[in-house]
């Protein structure tokens, strides 16, 4: 069973969400939070697995939420799914830097919320490769990154020349099993390196590594090549 916490300030979208999930197999419905406060507090004593984080609330946002309780979590840390009205906005960019695991829009069917949360749950972004790179090189040229300047990067040169490859492909957007097949491989020795290269880095979700692949141009917008 995937134990998801629900966090949404309407009670409707709400109510409607986790009647949803109760009636999933596979799914079990750990909570319910009408703001950022009560989720931080509730992911702290529930520790669910997946949490469907709302933007725009009173009391706390889900972003700050989101940095709350990735920082306050224990391992393995929960997956934050955001849910959004919008698609490419500001609020959608600073829910990947604070280490959201992806974004649904609330307008997505039921089969897309339940296969999304899967996606999540296995540790993955919930982007398709080419809609991950779309989103990031949108990300990485919108107005809110070139006001906040230059961002504060760790050393890449604690990571051995596999780790690297392994964050620039993961920054492609394709998944633990592509990038078993590009690099011959196991599966598993993929996701041995990601989590050696996150705990190295301090990153704490799938999309951080992400955006920092871009950020450090291991992967440039527009392409695949790794600048010389």
């Amino acid at each position: 069973m995937t134990t998801v916490l629900v966090v949404d300030d309407q009670d409707l979208i709400r109510a409607g969400l986790a009647a949803l999930l109760r009636a999933a197999p596979g799914i079990e419905v750990a909570g319910e939070a009408a703001n950022g406060e009560e989720a931080v507090r509730l992911a702290s004593a529930l520790r669910p697995e997946v949490i469907l984080m709302d933007i725009r609330m009173p009391a706390m946002s889900g972003i700050t939420a989101t940095e709350r309780i990735l920082a306050e979590a224990g391992d393995p840390p929960p997956k934050i799914m955001v849910l959004t009205t919008f698609d490419l906005d500001e609020y959608v960019y600073a829910a990947l830097r604070a280490g959201a695991s992806g974004f649904l829009l609330k307008a997505a069917g039921p089969e897309r919320l339940l296969a999304a949360i899967d996606v999540v749950a296995a540790g993955d972004l919930l982007f398709a490769p080419t809609v991950t790179r779309r989103l990031v090189e949108s990300y990485l040229h919108s107005p809110l990154v070139r006001a906040a300047g230059p961002a504060t990067h760790p050393d890449l040169s604690v990571l051995t020349s596999r780790e690297l490859e392994v964050l620039r492909l993961v920054g492609t957007g394709l998944s633990n099993l592509e990038i078993a097949g590009k690099l011959v491989i196991s599966e598993s020795t993929v996701k041995t390196h990601l989590n050696r290269t996150m705990t190295k880095l301090s990153l704490s979700s799938r999309a951080q590594a992400v955006v920092l692949a871009y950020e450090t141009a291991l992967v440039v917008p527009g392409g695949l090549d790794v600048p010389q």
